[in-house]
């Protein structure tokens, strides 16, 4: 069973990866990098016209990074809004997405949050810049790989 804007790209030979759905049935799907642009163009143009959340984690140590944008198409005379989970993977070496802020404006600080937390960076987004983290701040915290700067912990001394 395909949600259907993953039938829409399969018609249309986009290329994406059904991750599966989950428990209330919404379809995941796994973009790539390259095609996160029009495929996110397509989506708003195909009625997908709220960005419901988007959020990032790190997949394991020292693997990738995951955008997650959750859409939702709403429309007046429909009781249950059709939704889908769009997962962009990008390595945690260069983490680079192009950033959806100029389809979707409330990407603006979940993208930023992202950024803080994480290091991926949203090209051509408007104010890229750390929201939760003081300027000074290294590293990105929330990466499973992440160790506190001057951090120190108390060995057994023997």
């Amino acid at each position: 069973m395909q949600s259907r804007l993953s039938d829409w790209l399969v018609k249309h030979e986009l290329v994406h990866r059904s991750l599966g759905f989950d428990y209330q049935g919404i379809e995941t799907l796994q973009i790539k990098t390259e095609d996160w642009d029009s495929i996110a163009v397509i989506s708003y143009i195909y009625g997908y016209n709220y960005l419901r959340s988007q959020c990032a984690y790190d997949v394991a140590p020292g693997g990738f990074l995951a955008s997650v944008y959750h859409l939702t198409r709403i429309q007046y005379g429909i009781d249950k809004a059709e939704e889908v989970c769009l997962k962009v993977f990008v390595s945690r070496n260069n983490p680079r997405i192009p950033s959806v802020f100029w389809i979707w404006k409330s990407a603006d600080f979940q993208e930023r949050e992202s950024y803080d937390m994480f290091g991926i960076s949203y090209t051509n987004h408007p104010r890229l810049k750390r929201i939760l983290m003081p300027e000074s701040w290294i590293g990105w915290p929330l990466r499973k790989d992440y160790i506190t700067p001057n951090f120190y912990e108390i060995q057994d001394a023997r």
